[in-house]
């Protein structure tokens, strides 16, 4: 007579990797850090602001930040015309003080809502991290990924990193060539510049402002804006039929 061993679930069988009942307790249980970014226009600020109410409304109590908003206020604006106030980010601010902050004081914080987020340095997205995965915070981030010269900004490249999810922003932004945008070209006097400070706030439209110290000592602020350009026209500078082709750029 064969006796049979007693043994562990056969492998073979369809059954043997569902878990046994409760055995999920033992994994642990973390928030998520997700990055949706997008060429200018292309509608992230109108995001940022719709999942913060899509949350809201389910009972979840969130934070609202922002990192240089075009309009320069503590405040999410969208050029459809929504607008939210928020907590301004400065250079040193410690993104895990202030939920701390908001424990002190009684509330809880369910989830981060973060705009502008290429601004942040590649130290807060850790923290923006470190949230999600100690205290299972969810962070939602919205941000442009390259700067004017198409390199891609510290806060932006350490998100790409990080980030459980990528997520490009789903609305087309068009060249003025119908091509699809991609590229952010900052414009003065009908050129596109490719040089100067990383940070520069401003907005399709145009406006005065101050892109440096020097402008600023001498009282001389430069008139900028950035217009969103497919890669040809980009590397051409070419702004269009109305305006003078200037400022191609050398690939070699």
């Amino acid at each position: 007579m064969t006796v049979l061993k007693e043994s562990g679930p056969d492998p073979t069988d369809a059954l043997s990797s569902v878990p046994v009942a409760g055995s999920r307790r033992g994994v642990p249980v973390v928030g998520k850090l997700k990055f949706c970014y997008g060429p200018m226009d292309c509608g992230k600020s109108t995001l940022a602001l719709q999942i913060d109410h899509n949350h809201a409304r389910q009972g979840r109590r969130g934070m609202v930040l922002v990192r240089h908003d075009r309009s320069g206020e503590p405040q999410i604006t969208s050029r459809i015309g929504l607008t939210r106030k928020a907590i301004e980010v400065g250079n040193e601010t410690d993104l895990r003080l202030l939920v701390r902050e908001q424990w002190a004081a009684g509330r809880h914080v369910d989830y981060l809502i973060v705009d502008e987020a290429q601004f942040l340095s590649p130290d807060q997205v850790d923290q923006l991290a470190e949230l999600a995965d100690d205290v299972q915070i969810d962070v939602y981030c919205f941000g442009i990924a390259t700067d004017f010269r198409s390199v891609l900004f510290p806060g932006a490249a350490r998100l790409f990193e990080l980030a459980d999810e990528l997520q490009p922003v789903q609305v087309e932004v068009l060249c003025w060539c119908g091509q699809t945008g991609r590229f952010n070209a900052r414009v003065s006097d009908g050129e596109v510049l490719r040089a100067g400070d990383t940070v520069v706030v401003a907005d399709t439209e145009q406006m005065v402002v101050e892109t440096s110290s020097a402008s600023r000592s001498e009282g001389e602020p430069n008139t900028v804006r950035y217009q969103v350009l497919c890669r040809r026209h980009f590397r051409l500078g070419d702004l269009g039929p109305t305006s003078a082709q200037h400022g191609q750029l050398r690939l070699t």
